[in-house]
């Protein structure tokens, strides 16, 4: 693209897309009304046909015109059912590029995969930054194909990376995101081939589970001579060389080897068929990736893991599986078991499919993991294509650090953008303010930012320079009247678990306390919250706490310590309280509880006010 063009924005990119599969899908909607009313013409043809041949109205030799129309109808509906199936794939491209646009507003919140099957209470940081859940991170980036790829994106949103991973998840990141063509095109094949999400963790069980014929492999031989001698028992008969009935001998050999194996059988053609779940399709969807030209080197060697060299692709090796498993998808056929019994038809097939297991069993893992690494590297991307003014991070080895410029919370339609800076080790802020001015709001865009640029992907601000830190939250403690645990006892729990993985990092540690110790009075939580602080401080984390108790302010004043004290204001404007959501240095001056009150209609006095 020449340098003085403007890219299209994700608007109309989107748009044009959706517009583009819309018309598409109009034109194919106008070809399936004309097949259809060639298939009927094609039908009632046929059939009057043969009515007036059956009557004696036309000579029999219109029997040929009756057998063409047939045929047509048949042709005709083979080349109807690919209409079919092109005008799911543009509907499912509408689809994509209708969640591009609603991903592009609040839209995305409509979206049905939460992932909170991947949520954990007990987790260090996903409950309390929204990482799972109704408007989650996940729910935002998700838009993987398979249950491989939405555990591949959940595990990297669920712990932080290296940094050398993250700067390799990063470039590959970069080159997919205008890669909207390639990007939809690995969705829809892969949502083409199944309904709902697959899950190959089945299909891999049945791949690495070994022989499953071990027992019977005496009948494979048997299953190659026995048809042929059997054939050959029938033409001597016929021709006089021996007795007619010497073909029952070769029909009741076939028919105790077919039952001798037919238990054996049964068992694999079961495994195999609960474990297929629709990969029998999937070759197309690797052969999309196989195509691909790609620059990164994480690209290239995902690409490379599915195309070894002097081996063929991946797809081909799909495709003689397609071809395996079509017949053993003959044992539906009425004739089925007449075929058995003369050919061993099972025997045959299912041998063929355990060889091809033995091939590539091994290796079948090793093609999804690339799979679902190159979805969510795909989300990562789409992220970064549908935010363009988000930034990518700058790694250090080094830290604590956290540092951002304009930071802002990823989640949000239009979040008012602050900096902040987390320098090193044992550094703080200490954030005061009135209720609703932005405290907690501010901790959760440093967390989920953090998140997101140790996942690989890119942030809500202008510039970020971080570390790999281990990122330990304290928010949203609740009671649990299950387990007899109280909201105190349960605030101490989660406390301990921050300080003992804040150890554990050896101080790679990003520490966010939301007003803790509520549950208990107000003289032991200033103490107590104190010197939980020292001792994150003293593990070399650095972090943030939010806080109404004003003593806590006073660690900034305290020789060599780098805590540092910031405050959110809020003021009346007719009346009402307004907030600009902007971070400040240094103590607030003013509280607003009893105003809140008021303004909800609680008829509360001010006993510091002055008398009327």
């Amino acid at each position: 693209m020449s340098a003085n063009v403007t890219p299209p924005t994700p608007h109309t990119t989107y748009t044009e897309r959706r517009a583009s599969a819309q018309a598409e899908l109009s034109a194919l909607d106008r070809v399936s009304a004309r097949y259809a009313n060639l298939r009927t013409l094609a039908f009632l043809f046929a059939v009057v046909l043969g009515g007036l041949i059956i009557t004696g109205r036309i000579p029999k030799t219109w029997w040929w015109g009756a057998v063409g129309a047939a045929v047509a109808y048949g042709v005709l509906a083979v080349l109807h059912h690919q209409i079919f199936r092109r005008e799911a794939r543009q509907r499912l491209y509408v689809t994509l590029n209708e969640r591009g646009l609603a991903r592009l507003g609040h839209g995305w919140h409509e979206f049905p995969e939460r992932g909170e099957r991947f949520a954990s209470p007990s987790h260090l940081y996903t409950p309390d930054l929204d990482v799972f859940g109704q408007g989650s991170l996940f729910q935002l980036l998700n838009e993987t194909a398979t249950r491989a790829g939405e555990e591949r994106l959940a595990s990297w949103l669920s712990a932080p990376a290296s940094v050398e991973t993250v700067e390799a998840r990063q470039g590959a990141a970069r080159e997919l995101a205008p890669r909207v063509d390639f990007r939809q095109d690995l969705c829809v094949d892969a949502r083409t081939v199944a309904k709902e999400k697959a899950d190959p963790a089945l299909f891999i069980q049945w791949a690495e589970a070994g022989p499953s014929l071990t027992s019977i492999r005496w009948s494979r031989p048997l299953a190659l001579l026995l048809p042929p001698v059997t054939l050959a028992l029938f033409i001597l008969g016929e021709v006089g060389v021996l007795p007619g009935s010497s073909v029952w001998a070769g029909l009741a050999a076939q028919l105790a080897v077919a039952v001798a194996t037919r238990r054996t059988l049964r068992k694999m053609d079961e495994a195999v068929e609960k474990g297929e779940q629709g990969f029998v399709r999937y070759a197309p969807l690797f052969e999309r990736m196989e195509s691909q030209r790609f620059e990164h080197p994480l690209l290239r060697n995902l690409q490379q893991g599915l195309q070894p060299q002097g081996e063929p692709p991946v797809s081909a090796h799909f495709h003689r599986f397609s071809q395996l498993f079509s017949l053993i998808e003959f044992k539906r056929h009425q004739f089925h078991p007449l075929v058995h019994w003369l050919t061993l038809w099972d025997i045959h097939a299912l041998f063929a499919l355990e060889n091809w297991r033995a091939k590539h069993g091994a290796h079948l893992r090793h093609w999804f993991e690339s799979l679902a690494e190159l979805e969510a590297l795909s989300c990562v991307a789409g992220l970064a294509h549908d935010r363009p003014a988000f930034a990518w991070p700058t790694l250090e080895a080094r830290g604590p650090v956290m540092e951002a410029k304009q930071l802002g919370h990823p989640l949000l339609d239009a979040p008012v953008p602050n900096d902040v800076a987390l320098p090193g080790p044992g550094h703080a802020l200490v954030i005061t303010g009135s209720n609703m001015s932005g405290k907690t709001t501010l901790m959760r865009a440093m967390g989920t930012n953090v998140v997101l640029a140790l996942a690989g992907a890119p942030v809500c601000a202008t510039s970020l320079r971080l570390s790999p830190l281990q990122v330990l939250t304290s928010m949203r403690v609740k009671d649990s009247l299950e387990r007899g645990v109280s909201y105190f006892y349960a605030e101490v729990q989660r406390i301990k678990a921050v300080l003992d993985a804040a150890r554990a990092a050896n101080g790679q540690a990003l520490f966010l306390l939301d007003e803790i110790l509520l549950g208990t009075n107000t003289r032991e939580r200033q103490l107590a919250s104190r010197e939980v602080l020292r001792l994150l401080l003293s593990t070399g984390a650095a972090g943030a706490v939010t806080t109404h108790d004003l003593s806590l302010t006073a660690l900034a004043e305290e020789a060599g310590a780098h805590v540092l004290n910031v405050h959110f204001r809020d003021h009346l404007e007719d009346g009402k309280m307004v907030f600009d959501y902007t971070l400040r240095e240094g103590v607030v001056d003013t509280t607003n509880a009893l105003r809140v009150l008021r303004l909800a209609g609680v008829p509360v006095d001010d006993p510091e006010a002055p008398a009327s």
